[in-house]
């Protein structure tokens, strides 16, 4: 079967580093005869400025019946007030292609590159399941009186039996075709006694069905306290879009930055979108030093999505050797650029 993958650089040094990226998935496809259709789409600040155009809604269609995958880039760019741009295309296609998973591995690579003190790789190795199409991030809400010294502004959570359930059953469903031992859910529902007494009831309900996987429940906070102080007692996470939002951003500073961080945003039974969570970067575009590590991070979950488990090892592997002999950017310490990383993510492949 033929993969089509809509790849859209986007914003500053996401047009740097989703070509590495996609490089690096073009040697894969030759060397181990995947049928690969890679389709480019001309979205993001440039396009916005040339022509005002953010999210046309036939391209959205297309990705809908005609892709599997999409190759997303980061977005923002302080020309576009608003970013209206970013918002139209990742949070348009996050709510209309229902990508309710959004799926962030936290795998330290190397120890040298954590902030905590006497942890290795078998320490922090977890997976976070942050629903992503409700919550905090929906947009409901308004404005009265605004500019005034009585101003009210209102920003409502929304949650759905439907979506609680769904992503914890994905979590759930995780943990067990991949062997790991427990699922932590986190909320705040000592203090939001509505919405998030939903999240306690449901979890209760689906961890009864997987007797087999320890389940326990932390509030946010302390979920954070004890990322810190023992990332290891965890496996599997699931919590809300805005908390997910916050303990994905910990867990990449815990796998050594945000330049090592990759994601997917799912919908099991549609298209799926990768995309590392780093920044657009304005201050270092067309330096050639942008760190291409979370995109090719991404490119090995795209390629696990579609049952390539051992390629997205063998990147996995290629970056850890790339960690250890000090073959990164800057940012990381090293001396590389963007391009020479990219080769000796290839190099380490062969």
């Amino acid at each position: 079967m033929t993969i089509r993958i809509a790849v859209v650089p986007g914003d500053g040094i996401g047009t740097e580093v989703i070509p590495a990226a996609v490089h690096v998935l073009q040697h894969l496809a030759s060397r181990h005869d995947l049928a690969l259709d890679l389709v480019p789409f001309d979205l993001g600040a440039e396009r916005y400025l040339r022509d005002g155009t953010t999210m046309p809604p036939e391209v959205m269609e297309r990705w809908r019946t005609d892709f599997q995958a999409i190759l997303l880039g980061a977005l923002g760019d302080p020309r576009v007030p608003g970013n209206q741009h970013a918002v139209d295309i990742l949070l348009g296609a996050r709510f209309q292609l229902d990508l309710y998973i959004n799926l962030r591995p936290v795998r330290l690579l190397d120890a040298r590159y954590t902030p905590l003190r006497g942890k290795d790789p078998s320490d922090i190795d977890f997976v976070v399941f942050r629903e992503n199409t409700e919550g905090l991030y929906t947009g409901i809400g308004g404005q009265f009186k605004r500019g005034t010294p009585d101003e009210v502004t209102i920003e409502a959570e929304l949650n759905t039996r439907k979506g609680v359930e769904r992503i914890i059953r994905a979590a759930f469903a995780y943990a067990q075709a991949h062997g790991r031992g427990s699922v932590c859910m986190s909320d705040k529902s000592n203090a939001m006694r509505h919405g998030h007494d939903l999240w306690r009831r449901v979890f209760a309900e689906v961890s009864a069905e997987y007797p087999q996987i320890e389940s326990f429940h932390l509030y946010v906070d302390a979920l954070c306290m004890e990322l810190v102080r023992a990332p290891e007692r965890f496996e599997v996470i699931v919590t809300n879009n805005l908390f997910g939002d916050i303990i994905t951003d910990l867990g990449a500073q815990l796998q050594g930055g945000i330049g090592l961080a990759a994601s997917g945003n799912i919908n099991p039974e549609g298209v799926a979108l990768f995309e590392p969570v780093h920044g657009s970067a304005p201050d270092i575009v067309g330096r050639g030093i942008a760190n291409p590590l979370a995109a090719i991070l991404s490119v090995g979950m795209m390629l696990s999505h579609f049952g390539h488990a051992d390629l997205d090892a063998a990147i996995q592997r290629a970056v850890q050797t790339c960690l250890a002999q000090g073959q990164v950017t800057p940012e990381l310490g090293g001396e590389l650029s963007t391009d020479q990383v990219t080769d000796r993510v290839i190099a380490h492949l062969r």
